[in-house]
């Protein structure tokens, strides 16, 4: 947020676990991601490890878990017109700012 607003932007922030993207929704921000499903996910939650870990899934059925399981999602992500980038790490962000 700090990047964001030192840049004169504000935002809208989706708290995407009160109100998890729909499927038409996360794979329209993985399109604009340039990536394939399996890596939006986090591979560090509890959830993936208790459920997903060595699993080889397809297409829909990540995007099936992470619309199930959103704490799957990588965070944050932001979205500029047609393009979209994980702020991870932060100087990321920039590539679209």
């Amino acid at each position: 947020m700090q990047l964001l607003e030192s840049k004169g932007l504000q935002p809208t922030i989706v708290k995407y676990l009160d109100n998890p993207p729909s499927q038409k929704e996360l794979r329209t921000i993985i399109k604009k991601l340039g990536i394939k499903p399996a890596d939006l996910v986090r591979k560090t939650e509890s959830i993936y490890k208790e459920k997903f870990k060595g699993k080889q899934l397809s297409d829909e059925e990540w995007i099936e878990a992470m619309i199930q399981y959103p704490k799957l999602i990588q965070r944050p992500i932001l979205i500029k017109g047609d393009k979209a980038v994980v702020g991870r790490p932060t100087e990321a962000l920039l590539d679209i700012l």
